[in-house]
């Protein structure tokens, strides 16, 4: 079937975190590459978005836990 986002959560911010990941994919190119990679996997659209949003939540708390500003070109000591 259709994937479905998470019922799970507060509504508003759910819809919020969609929106977000919608303008990601149109303004952000790592947003972008994850939504076009999962799309061309012959995934939903949809799907792809959730991807997205799921990508930002992470990246906020993490920018929130650690402190530090939002940096474009960071890379991750593990990688």
């Amino acid at each position: 079937g259709r994937s479905r986002i998470s019922k799970v959560g507060n509504k508003k911010l759910r819809n919020l975190l969609f929106l977000c990941a919608f303008s990601a994919c149109k303004h952000n190119k790592a947003c972008r590459d994850i939504y076009e990679r999962i799309v061309a996997k012959g995934k939903s659209k949809k799907l792809a978005l959730i991807a997205v949003a799921n990508k930002l939540l992470k990246q906020a708390f993490a920018i929130a836990k650690s402190g530090l500003p939002y940096d474009e070109n960071f890379v991750s000591r593990l990688a």
